[in-house]
């Protein structure tokens, strides 16, 4: 006992001694959180001790911070929760879904404020503000309960232990990445958090962004890229001058993105009472198909229809990052909306959930398209247990797309209602499919859901095709699940053995002929383009003639970087393309006639919907959705200027996405 309290008096009197045991600390707790197991830490602890030691110094050089502070226990408890918050967030995310927490999830606080209750319980969300108003009475009671340091603060000392602190640990990094021990790059956010530990992981995400400089970068490289003449003798990309070569032919595209959309047979260990999706499996065997790798797992959807809209792997961005959260926002991108506009296209995306979720209604214009239908232009929308629209709305939105425009159309459609999370009780009463075999109890009603959710969407796919197989033009219809679902899979508990895969298949209304290949996202429209003889814009014509060349993804980074974050070497040094004027939703919204009823105002007017708002001057005002065609104010409004009125689109946080004229 009394080597024991000699050892507490000495750790004491020694706060680097301190800091570093309570880093050791912290980082097991946080890597605990992040394997869902406090054994696989300490496992993890005695594999990688080199790995460990890096992580605890990247805690240690913040919470060292302390040294400068009177009250440097209490600073050191507050810096450890900044620690110990990264390492609770990122265990309940865990929970939720398979990609662990990163810097840029903070750039997305709006959405996951939206999606709560998809996610937790009321109860469960009770329980997080508890802990939260818990955490505040712990900030206070450590504030006035810790002792402040007695006689004047050696800055001298201070700042130096802490350089030392911060050289170590920076050196011990650096060191780790020259020999291996550190990833620096991260094809999986995952494996990189289970592999590289969590703090080194999420400071990885926060330095790292954007798509690096090729070495060499300058306009003769970017140039150099395209090695067959296709750009003329000034090696300069022009919309329009350099796609002279006429399409053999011009059908409607449309693109299915399905959330989540799986064969859920291919998970080891579960059966079900019946095939979840029979008619999908038939599309699989009769028409156009493969696997399609993507560039996520349980969540990323915004970055599998980037590359499929754009021809750019995701891959070439900071771990994490979501184009659509960062550089979209800023700038066009070329993109197929784009590049068939040269060819005659109208080009609409489709989305049954909401329009600003990761900026859509924003970044569609940067790429190029004409029209954008979000849920809140939609009618009659039926939501799953877990509040995500189903998808058996988008095939009426597909067709009023289609009938929009007299030349061809290319629709790019996102899917919502395979979204997680799943449920580990029984959710579904009645369920069509039912798990007859599954490891544990949660297991069973996880994945009991999540196969009925997928059974709907294979409905919904089946009258989709039978919609398109009457309508009087030719449609190619390509569909994929964007990625695997967030229900703790692995490579070893897969078929497949292989985490960013999913199935594709191309389905037409002329009989377009089969052909099977495994491809990428970023080149799955190259891949059906080329069969129709579209060489159109910059990338897609990249991928079609240099696909599988030693350089390939080389030149395709590089061009990438030129194009958005570099100086447009290959448009000869001025992005060619503006954003549109996007139109919001398919359908106008019009309003025919304001009457006044006693002391209440109406509209009267078509295309409304549970969205649709009255408004003045831009403010919002208290709306009663009566149905499609009239709205009633719920507020006075002076007289005079009531003929003023007009009706937004207004989604659930509040942001105005459309105003009538």
């Amino acid at each position: 006992m009394n080597k024991i309290k000699n050892a507490y008096k000495k750790i004491k009197k020694n706060h680097v001694l301190a800091l570093f045991i309570l880093a050791v600390v912290i980082d097991y707790i946080i890597e605990a959180l992040g394997r869902l197991s406090p054994v696989a830490a300490l496992q993890f602890f005695g594999e990688h001790p080199l790995i460990t030691f890096c992580n605890v110094m990247l805690i240690m050089a913040v919470i060292s911070l302390s040294l400068l502070f009177k009250r440097r226990v209490f600073a050191a408890c507050m810096l450890s929760l900044l620690w110990l918050s990264i390492g609770i967030i990122n265990g309940i995310i865990l929970t939720n879904r398979m990609t662990p927490f990163n810097v840029k999830d903070l750039s997305t606080l709006s959405e996951a404020q939206s999606i709560l209750t998809n996610y937790f319980s009321v109860k469960s969300l009770i329980i997080i503000g508890a802990g939260a108003a818990l955490f505040v009475l712990l900030v206070i009671v450590l504030f006035r309960k810790t002792p402040r340091s007695k006689g004047k603060i050696d800055y001298r000392k201070s700042v130096a232990s802490i350089l030392i602190i911060i050289l170590v640990a920076f050196g011990s990094i650096t060191g780790g990445m020259k020999l291996g021990v550190l990833d620096t790059f991260f094809p999986s956010l995952p494996y990189a958090y289970r592999d590289n530990g969590v703090p080194y992981s999420f400071m990885i995400t926060w330095v790292k962004t954007g798509i690096d400089k090729p070495k060499g970068y300058s306009e003769e490289m970017i140039k150099g890229v395209f090695t067959g003449g296709e750009l003329g003798t000034d090696g300069i990309y022009t919309p329009g001058k350099d796609d002279t070569e006429k399409p053999k032919q011009k059908p409607n595209i449309v693109f299915v993105q399905l959330e989540s959309f799986i064969d859920p047979t291919i998970a080891k260990n579960i059966e079900y009472s019946k095939d979840p999706i029979p008619y999908y499996r038939k599309l699989l065997k009769k028409y156009s198909s493969g696997y399609l790798t993507v560039p996520a797992v349980g969540a990323g959807t915004a970055n599998v229809e980037f590359e499929a809209i754009t021809g750019i792997s995701a891959r070439f961005f900071g771990p994490g990052e979501y184009p659509y959260k960062s550089i979209l926002t800023e700038t066009t991108c070329e993109s197929t909306p784009y590049d068939l506009r040269q060819v005659g296209y109208t080009s609409h995306a489709i989305h049954n959930h909401r329009g600003a979720f990761y900026n859509r209604n924003t970044v569609f214009a940067n790429l190029g398209f004409d029209t954008f239908t979000c849920l809140e232009y939609m009618n009659n929308v039926v939501k799953t247990p877990k509040n995500w629209a189903k998808d058996t709305i988008l095939t009426e939105n597909i067709i009023d797309a289609l009938n929009s425009s007299e030349g061809p159309d290319y629709i790019y459609t996102i899917s919502v209602q395979g979204h997680g999370k799943y449920p580990s009780e029984k959710v579904i009463e009645d369920p069509v499919i039912e798990v007859t075999k599954a490891p544990d109890e949660e297991m069973k009603w996880s994945y009991e859901y999540y196969a009925n959710q997928v059974y709907e969407m294979d409905l919904f796919v089946k009258e989709l095709t039978d919609a398109l197989e009457d309508y009087d033009e030719d449609v190619v219809l390509v569909m994929y699940g964007d990625h695997l679902p967030a229900l703790d899979m692995t490579e070893e508990n897969l078929t497949t053995g292989d985490l960013y895969k999913t199935q594709y298949v191309i389905w037409s209304n002329f009989g377009l002929e089969k052909k099977d290949e495994d491809i990428c996202a970023y080149e799955i429209t190259s891949h059906l383009l080329k069969r129709f003889g579209i060489s159109a814009g910059l990338l897609n014509k990249y991928h079609q003639n240099y696909e599988g060349s030693k350089n390939y993804l080389d030149g395709l980074e590089a061009l990438s970087h030129d194009i958005l974050y570099g100086k447009n070497y290959i448009y000869g040094g001025k992005k060619p393309f503006e954003p549109t004027e996007l139109k919001m939703g398919i359908r106008d919204i019009k309003i025919e006639n304001i009457v006044k009823i006693g002391d209440k105002y109406y509209i009267k007017g078509q295309n409304f919907t549970e969205y649709s708002k009255i408004s003045l001057d831009g403010e919002v005002l208290k709306t009663v959705y009566l149905g499609p065609t009239i709205l009633a104010l719920n507020e006075e409004v002076d007289p005079a200027r009531a003929a003023e009125m007009k009706v937004s689109q207004v989604e659930k946080n509040k942001e105005i996405l459309s105003t009538t004229e």
